[in-house]
Order: structure tokens, then sequence, then C-alpha cells
């Protein structure tokens, strides 16, 4: 991996840990399900103009299916899952859970694509699992089922986007799909597929400035943006490094978080910062083949 694939990895988490603040903002005012349909559809539109401008070839008819399973597993599915859970917990532990999507990616890897799974790698990807536990102190909601729904949406949502890089860097070998026809088409189609719950999910009350601001920041850079870079790095260093970006993610919500909603850090923020980051070098480095 290089410096500048590590360096778009550092944005990526900043990004991304920024949509579980706009979560925890735009879905008490927009419902979790237009929230989702605007986040989708907004993104896909703008990878669209993206794609049109920069001349890059569709091929629609060939690519129907791959753009439909990747729009599904990394747009609909985690969308919505999230937007949900944002009703139940605070945007630090659904990110803390946004980073098992390695070790699904990890697992899956094994068994759909022959990678290999290293020692190091694997014992990077169960410290960084117990990293964000440390970061965000696991355990600390009270064990109701609406926590325990919200728990499993997340879960779930990881496992998609880890099944999702899967069809990405199946899909993304030299003559195959475009990576940002892969973005723009993934994420038009996923729009289209959330329009029809558009009419059962309309707000009581028009959503305030600041939450249809949040939307939009999520459909532009934590969605159009971030697709646009992440699926290449999908192609170049594969699902399990790449998706060692869910790992960052958190230090940045709680970051995030402290700047803009007033959170504290205390020791286990800064304790499990450090357990992240040597997680983060473990995943990324070679090792010996198990």
């Amino acid at each position: 991996m290089t410096a500048a694939d590590l360096a778009k990895l550092v944005f990526l988490s900043a990004i991304w840990g920024g949509s579980f603040i706009f979560l925890r903002i735009a879905v008490p005012e927009a419902g979790p399900l237009l929230t989702a349909t605007l986040r989708t559809a907004i993104a896909g539109g703008a990878l669209l103009t993206y794609a049109r401008l920069s001349k890059v070839e569709m091929h629609w008819r060939r690519n129907l299916k791959p753009f439909a399973l990747v729009g599904f597993f990394a747009g609909v599915l985690p969308f919505t899952c999230f937007s949900f859970a944002a009703l139940t917990l605070p945007a630090a532990y659904s990110a803390v859970l946004n980073a098992t999507a390695p070790l699904f990616s990890a697992l899956l890897s094994v068994m759909l694509l022959g990678e290999r799974l290293t020692m190091g790698k694997l014992a990077g990807l169960v410290l960084g699992i117990a990293g964000v536990a440390i970061l965000v102190g696991a355990g600390t909601l009270p064990p109701t089922l609406a926590t325990a729904v919200a728990v499993g949406a997340c879960l779930l949502a990881a496992a998609g986007y880890a099944l999702s890089t899967i069809v990405v860097k199946k899909t993304g070998r030299p003559g195959d799909i475009h990576p940002i026809a892969m973005a723009a088409g993934s994420l038009a189609l996923g729009g289209l597929m959330m329009l029809p719950t558009v009419p059962f999910a309309l707000p009581d009350a028009m959503p305030s400035p600041l939450a249809l601001g949040c939307i939009l920041a999520m459909a532009l850079l934590s969605s159009g943006l971030a697709q646009a870079l992440f699926i290449p790095m999908i192609v170049r260093v594969g699902p399990t490094r790449a998706m060692s970006v869910s790992f960052l993610i958190p230090l940045f919500s709680m970051g995030w978080g402290v700047l803009f909603l007033g959170e504290a850090v205390g020791a286990a923020t800064l304790f499990g910062g450090l357990v992240v980051l040597a997680a983060m070098a473990m995943v990324l480095a070679p090792g010996r083949r198990l």
C-alpha cells in the first residue's frame, strides 16, 4: 500500500466518521428511511454527473447486476440500518460496530476470493475490534430490546459493506467495470430501490436546515466522494486492507463529537486510539500465511 493510499484511508475515515454525527442530527427530524433514501439518491445523481463529465462509460446493460448488488449491499442496506440505529445508539457506538466490517471482509475474502489470511492480519483484525471497544467503553449501554435491535442492524450493515467489497474486487479487474462507473451506477440504482419507500417515510414536519444540510453532506461527502475514492482502492489493495479504514472511523467520530457536540474524551479514548492504530499496522503489513 502506497503513502497516497494511506492518506486516502485517513481522509475516508474522517468523512465517514462525520457521517455518524450527521445521522444523529438528521434522523430524529427526517426519519431513518427518508434520510437513507435522500443520501443514496443524491450521491448517485452527483456521481452520475461526474461520470458523464469524465466520459466514463457506464455500460448499463452489461453491468446492471453488479451495480444492483453493490447498490444494495453498500448503499441501501447499510444506510438504512445505520439510520435506524441512530435513533437508539450514540454515534461512537455505531462507528465501533461498523469497525467489524474488516473481519467480515477478511473471512469472505478467504472463502470467495482465495485471499491469504496471515497470522498478523488475523491478530490485527481481533486487536482492532478490541481497540474500538475500548475506545467507546463497550458495555455501558442498557441491555434493552431496542439496543439489541440497533446493534444487530449495525452488524448487518457492516456485513453488507464487506460483501459489497467482494463484488467490487471480482468485477474491478482490468477490462471489467470502471471504478467510477461502479460507484455511480451502484448508488444511482440504490437510490431507485429506495424511492418506493418515500410515501411511507415523510416526516410530520419539515426538517430544519441543519438536518437537511447534514443529509446533503452525507450524500456528497460521506457517500459520493467516499465511494469514488474507496472503490478504486478496493481494486488496488484488496477488500481486507481497504476495509481496515473502519478501524479509524471511531477515532474521527469521537473527535467530531468533541468539536461539534461537546462530548468528553477520557483516558479510555486515548488508549483505545493507540490500540486501533496498532491494529491498522498489523492488518496492512505482510505476514506469515496461516
